[in-house]
């Protein structure tokens, strides 16, 4: 097949860990190597935010094409929407000129989509769309802090009714589609994120600790992605001052991500709220702020550290989970979205509220007194992340989904024991 993934704000190109720079970025980077891998065609279409950027790049076998939509610098993703129309504009004469039509659109987030509508409707090319976010569940939880404009529920209404499939991530996903959006149970298909086994494996906990020049004598906590304010990296924080004033339990903790590899309360302002926070609960000097690291460098950090924590206020998938259990590392994440997905509680790490460092400290504490336990989970959620969570299942799953939606196929996907494919049934039995 020819398959264009479509991507506006979060090109595979970038490096995660900024504002808006993470999970979406690693799933289009991933999806399309896993594509061509399979012997496809593949184009990625994101917006060219700089201005000496070349129309095209290639990318492991794939093409990026550099969008010109709205000034050609950075711009927050709240800000794009009125360049969709340029955006569409341009994808419809770029398909226009290709000697092969494409097969199939697939549009991530919804802006994307707004774009492939358009598309669709001038020149009929089949559409499957992923979210990765639904404005609906974020406006709940972020209320006045969500930056979209209301717009935006009507386009993924649209987008929900005129798809040709809906890949929803998680369990979760697919119920907020179903409630929030009406969306037709017979058009959603659970597809969730991955990891690459080449990139996430275990390594040597003291091995990993030199490498980073950490302490061996030191109970190591965890925090890595996005530094906004909604990922509840506060909470963390929080919950370790807990362990520390209530358990008297000693630890580190750090925090790596943000807009620039040295830590900057200029680039990323999060990180002075931040510390602000470790100040108030003692534990400005067991907090460390790493910055902004490479891909080829995070498995060392999740093997290094004793335990991995993330309780962001809610979560359509959440791919650093799934990284962690990939290194044998135990996983303390909030009940909500994918991570009430990906983390099997009690087994390969615990479930807690999003908002209760209380509870957080008394989880860590326990991981803390019982390292058996923790390596015990961390094996656990390695046996899980291997057998439900790579991207190669996650490229087969799609790759049968475009066939069926370009009507290559007549059914849907079957069942295929070698593509280590979270399907539906598998999923929901898995580590029960």
């Amino acid at each position: 097949m020819k398959i264009a993934l479509i991507s506006e704000h979060a090109s595979p190109l970038a490096v995660a860990g900024g504002v808006d720079s993470g999970g979406q970025n690693i799933y289009v980077a991933n999806v399309a190597r896993q594509l061509v891998e399979m012997g496809h065609q593949v184009d990625v279409f994101t917006r060219r935010d700089r201005a000496l950027l070349p129309l095209s790049v290639a990318m492991d076998g794939a093409r990026v094409i550099h969008v010109p939509a709205g000034p050609p610098r950075q711009l927050p993703k709240e800000q794009l929407l009125p360049f969709m129309d340029e955006f569409a504009a341009f994808l419809i004469d770029f398909f226009r000129r290709e000697q092969q039509p494409y097969d199939v659109m697939h549009a991530n987030f919804f802006m994307s989509g707004l774009a492939a509508l358009k598309v669709k409707d001038a020149l009929g090319v089949p559409l499957v769309t992923t979210f990765h976010a639904l404005g609906r569940v974020r406006r709940i939880h972020q209320g006045a802090d969500d930056g979209f404009p209301d717009d935006r529920f009507a386009i993924e209404d649209e987008l929900v009714a005129r798809s040709d499939v809906v890949v929803a991530e998680c369990p979760q996903d697919e119920a907020d589609l179903l409630e929030h959006y009406r969306a037709d149970p017979a058009r959603i298909e659970i597809v969730p994120c991955g990891f690459d086994a080449d990139e996430f494996r275990p390594v040597d906990r003291a091995s990993a600790r030199d490498a980073l020049g950490w302490r061996h004598d030191e109970f190591i906590v965890l925090q890595l992605g996005r530094l906004v304010q909604r990922k509840g990296i506060d909470n963390v924080v929080r919950g370790v001052g807990v362990l520390k004033q209530t358990y008297r339990a000693p630890a580190r903790l750090y925090v790596v991500g943000g807009n620039s590899d040295a830590p900057n309360e200029l680039a990323t302002p999060e990180i002075a709220r931040l510390r602000g926070i470790a100040r108030e609960c003692g534990v400005a000097d067991e907090t460390c702020f790493v910055g902004r690291r490479g891909r080829a460098r995070l498995r060392d950090y999740y093997s290094a550290a004793d335990v991995f924590v993330t309780t962001p206020w809610y979560e359509p998938f959440g791919i650093t989970p799934v990284e962690a259990m990939a290194c044998a590392t135990p996983v303390i994440g909030a009940d909500v979205g994918g991570i009430r997905y990906t983390v099997a509680d009690g087994l390969t790490g615990f479930l807690v509220p999003p908002r209760d460092p209380h509870l957080l400290a008394a989880r860590l504490q326990q991981l803390r007194r019982d390292p058996e336990l923790a390596a015990r989970m961390g094996e656990a959620g390695l046996e899980r992340a291997r057998a439900l969570f790579t991207w190669r299942g996650v490229g087969a799953s799609l790759a049968q989904l475009y066939a069926r939606a370009a009507r290559l196929v007549p059914a849907k996907p079957a069942v295929d024991a070698h593509a280590d494919q979270p399907l539906r049934a598998a999923a929901g039995a898995a580590f029960r």
